[in-house]
């Protein structure tokens, strides 16, 4: 349970307006189960007891929690820490899983002999498998309702004078904006259309942009970047109209007839020269362009759209399917943050993203010399992100914000785990309803419905009268010959009050069990054993990993193997062909399926060190605090990045310090870490 609930709103005098009294909400927000989002605003914010993990340099205000937004802001606010501005890629209500691609390392042993250093694999012949990150599982009325949940709490956090930027596609930008209007109200709202390309064909248009909702308050940082001089393309098709004012061409028919006038200036004493300065100072139009092309289109739409911002480089790319591109927070926080609150420069602004992902936002704030904060329930984001701002030498604090859930990597999936701690629960089951999670069968019961709530949705954390009222009165009157159900729970408003309450409610003969999900959850997570052989040197110390078990990971790379070669190969392809049976006349297949490359399962060698993404040792703390002294972390093609500086030297299976190495730490590279508490010496 928390702490203890923290308000979303300030303590108002009687008859003062706050936001869940308004009538216009209510109406917006009038969905199935939007009650449960009132009840929410009415008993708080959950407050949780947050462990400090780790400490990199030493600036205390930059801070990356791994928990949900909701419970982030609880801490924030318990704490007075105020945002400046905002910026959050929640996801689209989408219904997709996205997945990060794991990539297996080069074995040190092989690597030793191979005599090219620098010469690097192509990306197609690394080995590789993915790793669900989230899975987009909401309808538009749940996601709409946690997302409520979720605005109210950060503008609980934002200071007087901040803004915030809400990155959405086609999927739900229309209900959010509507949402959005209503909780801030007041401030001042702009589109932006970010112009990512051709993302993928549909049936009608292709999906060719992201849109950014922007709300700021009159008294709110805004400098957005001047737009640059424009270029010999639109310099050179310049025309005076019948009226004398400026204007380009920007599209011509084939024939060269018809096109689209864009004027430039409406002044026609200016001359040429005189009205592209002009339009150059104007403010640059809500149309962001990410293009990469020929220099004369990236100039074009850099200085017509007044956009500069393009997609990540391959050194940029740290795997997130969701991943944005640095220049597009360079251009958002620049424009809607300074460095400091006040002129005495005695207090940076803050910038804060609490759907963080791959981190891009912490990053560019940290560049840019704004405190940061990173929030993200997944594991994989807070390494990602811890690894990214290593790299740049910035200085941070890291915490889990302790709710008694104990999670593996990620919500999603836990989730998919959990299926397989419960003993012989089946899913899928016929005859049930989606609120069940699956079935046990019972000898002397039989079938038992088994209800769990969904980790990657905080709002059925608390199992309260609302929700054991829905069991009771909808779920269990809709089953047939059922004797017996059990419903785990993550959280109970009073053990005792829930359980008269369905007796006295329950209606009918089926015994309701309630079970303890976090009994189950102590269980998602099982060490790797790591055999490793350390002893002191001339100068300094030297650890050598000799081999790395993690079963987690060899049962994955088994799935993947028994997927990949029950697929149809290549050769089989070429056999169908030749006996006439392609997917073409006369046999022939078509040119993608000719493309397609044999299946080369993965092989792990027996040390299984290829299995290693970082190693990192603590000659400071004995427990508690982590403070990584010194670490080296393989990249995907197996070159070592030494304390955030990247090499062209392969791993060789060993890590040196200077001082002596108290305690190792060791992730995979699907992001599970095991600490050795104490580093015994030879």
């Amino acid at each position: 349970m928390p702490i203890k609930y923290v308000p979303f709103f300030p303590d108002t005098v009687e008859g003062q307006a706050i936001l869940n009294n308004f009538v216009r909400t209510r109406r917006a927000l009038n969905y199935k189960d939007n009650d449960g989002v009132y009840r929410t605003l009415q008993r708080g914010m959950p407050y949780f007891e947050l462990e400090k993990v780790e400490s990199v340099g030493n600036n205390p205000k930059n801070i990356l929690i791994r928990g949900e937004c909701i419970s982030a802001c609880a801490f924030l606010k318990e704490r007075g820490i105020k945002i400046d501005l905002v910026y959050i890629d929640p996801p689209f209500a989408s219904g997709a899983d996205y997945a990060k691609k794991v990539f297996i390392r080069r074995n040190p042993k092989v690597a030793n002999a191979i005599k090219k250093a620098e010469e690097e694999m192509e990306i197609e012949d690394l080995k590789s498998f993915e790793e669900k990150m989230y899975g987009d599982i909401w309808n538009k009325e749940a996601y709409l309702n946690w997302m409520f949940e979720n605005l109210c709490a950060i503008k609980s956090v934002m200071s007087d004078n901040a803004s915030i930027y809400v990155h959405l596609d086609w999927n739900i930008v229309h209900y959010m904006k509507v949402l959005l209007d209503e909780i801030f109200i007041g401030y001042d709202f702009s589109e932006i259309v970010w112009i990512c390309g051709l993302m993928g064909a549909g049936p009608i248009y292709p999906k060719s942009h992201e849109t950014i909702l922007f709300y700021k308050k009159d008294n709110s940082y805004f400098k957005p970047p001047a737009r640059k001089g424009y270029g010999e393309y639109v310099r050179n098709s310049i025309q005076k109209d019948d009226g004398g004012w400026y204007y380009t061409r920007r599209m011509e028919s084939s024939g060269g007839r018809n096109y689209l006038k864009t004027y430039i200036s409406t002044n026609s004493e200016l001359s040429k020269e005189e009205a592209l300065e002009e339009a150059s100072r104007k403010r640059p139009q809500p149309a962001w362009s990410s293009w990469i092309g020929k220099e004369d289109v990236a100039e074009l739409y850099n200085n017509d759209f007044g956009v500069g911002t393009y997609a990540f480089t391959e050194d940029e790319n740290v795997g997130y399917t969701t991943q944005k591109p640095p220049t597009l927070l360079n251009r958002i926080i620049n424009a809607s943050s300074d460095e400091y609150r006040d002129a005495n420069k005695l207090d940076r602004m803050v910038i804060a993203d609490f759907f963080g992902g791959s981190g891009v936002a912490a990053k560019v704030a940290n560049e840019l010399k704004r405190n940061f904060i990173h929030v993200d329930v997944g594991i994989n984001s807070i390494q990602t992100t811890r690894d990214l701002l290593v790299a740049v030498n910035a200085e941070f604090d890291i915490y889990e914000i302790k709710d008694g859930v104990n999670l593996f990597r990620n919500p999603t999936q836990t989730m998919d785990k959990l299926a397989k701690l419960i003993p012989g629960l089946q899913r899928n089951t016929k005859g049930l309803s989606k609120y069940w999670f699956g079935k046990l069968n019972d000898s002397k019961l039989g079938m038992i419905p088994v209800y769990i709530p969904d980790l990657r949705d905080h709002t059925q954390r608390v199992f309260d009268k609302p929700i054991a009222n829905q069991l009771v009165n909808q779920e269990l009157g809709e089953l047939e010959n059922v004797k017996k159900v059990v419903v785990y729970y993550i959280d109970l408003d009073d053990k005792k009050e829930i359980e008269q309450f369905i007796k006295e409610q329950n209606n009918t003969e089926i015994a309701v069990e309630l079970r303890d999900v976090k009994q189950v959850l102590s269980e998602t997570v099982i060490d790797d054993i790591v055999e490793y052989k350390a002893k002191e040197e001339k100068v300094g110390y030297c650890i050598e990993i000799k081999k790395i078990i993690s079963d987690r990971l060899l049962q994955k790379i088994d799935e993947y193997n028994q997927k990949g070669l029950a697929q149809p190969s290549k050769q089989d392809d070429e056999q169908e062909e030749e006996n006439g049976n392609g997917n073409g006349e006369n046999g022939e297949t078509g040119q993608a399926e000719k493309k397609k490359k044999k299946f080369s399962p993965i092989t792990i060698s027996k040390s299984g060190l290829e299995l290693i993404e970082l190693v990192s040792l603590d000659c400071t703390n004995r427990d508690g605090i982590w403070k990584s002294d010194k670490e080296i972390k393989i990249d995907k093609y197996g070159y070592v990045i030494e304390d955030g500086q990247k090499t062209k030297n392969f791993w060789d299976a060993k890590i040196r310090c200077e001082k002596k190495p108290l305690r190792m730490k060791v992730r995979n590279i699907a992001g599970d870490e095991i600490i050795i508490e104490k580093v015994k010496l030879q």
